[in-house]
C-alpha cells in the first residue's frame, strides 16, 4: 500500500497496553476507539506516550480499526517557565 493512501487523524491515548500498544478515542468521531502501535521513528527516539496524550495517527482505508501513530502532540498549556538562575 502506498504511503499517499493513508488516513491521517489525531487521537487522544484512552488506555497502554503492554507491546507499545494504545487504545486511542478519535477526536473527529468521539466513542469511536482504534488499536494503534507507535512507528519506528517515535521507537528509535524514546518518544514516551502516556494515557492522556494527544497523537496524530495513520490509518489504513482497509482496516479502520487499527493504527500507527506517528506524532505526539505538544500540550497546549506546556509548563510553566523555570525560575530564573542566581547569579552569584
Amino acid at each position: 500500500m502506498p504511503d499517499n493512501d493513508a488516513i491521517e487523524i489525531e487521537g487522544k491515548v484512552v488506555a497502554v497496553l503492554p507491546g507499545t500498544m494504545f487504545k486511542v478515542e478519535l477526536l473527529k468521531s468521539p466513542g469511536h476507539v482504534v488499536l494503534a502501535h507507535i512507528s519506528g521513528k517515535l521507537r528509535k527516539n524514546f518518544i514516551k506516550i502516556a494515557a492522556g496524550d494527544t497523537v496524530k495517527m495513520e490509518m489504513s482505508p482497509y482496516d479502520l480499526e487499527k493504527a500507527r501513530i506517528t506524532f505526539r502532540m505538544k500540550e497546549q498549556g506546556g509548563s510553566p517557565a523555570p525560575p530564573p538562575r542566581r547569579r552569584y
